[in-house]
């Protein structure tokens, strides 16, 4: 179920300019999400079944103003189809690709892998805090075994990537999810800063962020800890 394609963006495939398609749909309910258009499928118009077929139509009518495409959410993984969409545009396409994910499909990731270059994986909150940061929708279970599955592998590149949200994820909490998975060595781990102007639980809209300073310092306590630290403030 896709519901749009933005033709060119700077910001969402590291050191690529790429298309960016949305699917509509997530089987979590964070509280923080700044996405609840694609989150809550009652809340968009009827617009949002573009076929794979229009999808690639676009990309490569795009081609030469882009180099790579995103894979985004909701989330992509929800539907079994998003597979298929990957390998045509892989097979179809020169463009790099990227998907993004909360991890809680561990089966299909595995499937999607062979036709991505690029997977970026939600960690929410701490294990014992998985239930409250996914609105009561998942544990840490899954996303272990969809952490591991990425850890294990070397043919495709991947970020690990916390947003910071105040009463949800703390510094340690980061630093205790790095170590959940030793003796394997994290890739890159990127701490992305909280922004409230849009959030799925109204209570979180407007609520202030961890100043910067707070952030510096945890990717600082990360350097030794990660191969590579992205801070996104």
């Amino acid at each position: 179920m896709i519901r749009s394609i933005q033709g060119t963006s700077l910001i969402d495939y590291p050191g690529r300019i790429c298309s960016v398609i949305f699917t509509a749909g997530c089987n979590l309910a964070c509280p923080f999400c700044h996405n609840p258009e694609l989150v809550n499928v009652d809340l968009l118009d009827g617009e949002f079944n573009l076929s794979h077929d229009a999808i690639l139509n676009e990309l490569t009518e795009r081609a030469g103003f882009i180099d790579a495409v995103v894979l985004t959410g909701g989330e992509p993984l929800l539907y079994e189809s998003s597979i298929d969409l990957l390998r045509r545009i892989k097979e179809e396409t020169s463009l790099a690709v990227k998907l993004d994910t909360n991890g809680t499909f561990p089966d299909r990731l595995e499937k999607a892998l062979p036709y991505t270059d690029f997977v970026a994986m939600d960690l929410k909150a701490s294990p014992e805090n998985y239930i409250f940061a996914t609105g009561g929708r998942s544990g840490f279970t899954l996303v272990r075994e969809s952490a591991q599955i990425l850890l294990n592998q070397s043919q495709v590149d991947y970020e690990f990537r916390s947003t910071m949200v105040p009463g949800v994820i703390n510094k340690q909490d980061v630093i205790n999810l790095v170590n959940e998975f030793k003796p394997a060595r994290i890739k890159r781990y990127a701490i992305q800063m909280f922004r409230s102007e849009k959030t799925l639980s109204s209570e979180l809209t407007g609520m202030s962020s961890y100043p910067a300073g707070y952030l510096e310092a945890l990717a600082a306590e990360l350097v030794d800890l990660v191969d590579d630290v992205q801070l996104r403030i």
